[in-house]
């Protein structure tokens, strides 16, 4: 399947979180890296998939920071944030219309390395199965359930890191994610809300470097993986 071969797809970045874990004077995807902020480098790849006809940004409405970025082309729609991140995607979703955009990724706005031929890469295989899916990487490390002491050690061998991109049918993912809510679901991705409705969500290898950034540290690494990758 090739690119010319996609349908009309939205696109939605929820950027209306503070990142407090970042102790730092501004939301995390305000601050800079090589040059630009968070925000800037993780919409570049999105929109450089020509499928994608609209952006959505759920930015918090009080937003004093997103005038000073770069992010001014016409298929940029800002839609208001909500509560938490679940609130900021259905409010963007619903500003979409799912008949001439049929189909929606959803973005973190933390995530800036993520690259075009991954998402790519999605879309054509969630449109050859027919339903959607998500980036995601293997679990390489043994992995421990416990707090301060260890209780277990969990099976890595069908473990995965879910990633985003994640790219569901539009109208589908709306209705799940209200439906979801109103059932006072917890819902930590838009996976979750297909899983919670009993829809297939399809894994989708992409590269590990696809790091969200959430602490200081993740700054650095992600400026490093930058630099390796310019």
């Amino acid at each position: 399947m090739s690119l010319k071969s996609f349908p009309a797809i939205a696109a939605v970045i929820p950027a209306a979180g503070v990142g407090q874990r970042m102790q730092a004077d501004k939301p995390k995807q305000y601050l800079r890296l090589h040059g630009k902020t968070i925000l800037e480098h993780s919409v570049k790849p999105v929109l450089a998939i020509s499928a994608v006809q609209q952006l959505y940004l759920a930015l918090s409405p009080n937003d004093p920071y997103f005038a000073a970025t770069g992010l001014t082309a016409e298929n940029i729609v800002r839609v208001d944030g909500g509560a938490e991140r679940v609130h900021s995607v259905l409010n963007a979703l619903l500003a979409i219309d799912a008949e001439k955009m049929p189909w929606v990724l959803v973005h973190d706005a933390a995530r800036p390395l993520v690259r075009p031929q991954d998402i790519e890469l999605l879309i054509q295989r969630c449109l050859e199965v027919g339903h959607g899916g998500i980036l995601a990487t293997p679990v390489r490390d043994t992995m421990k359930r416990g707090q301060s002491l260890i209780n277990a050690t969990v099976e890595r061998e069908h473990l995965w890191h879910a990633l985003t991109p994640q790219f569901f049918p539009t109208a589908l993912l709306r209705a799940n994610i209200q439906a979801a809510l109103a059932a006072k679901v917890v819902i930590t991705d838009e996976a979750s809300a297909m899983e919670w409705a009993n829809e297939p969500v399809l894994l989708v290898e992409g590269h590990s470097d696809n790091l969200k950034i959430t602490r200081p540290a993740d700054l650095q690494l992600a400026a490093f993986y930058l630099e390796q990758n310019q």
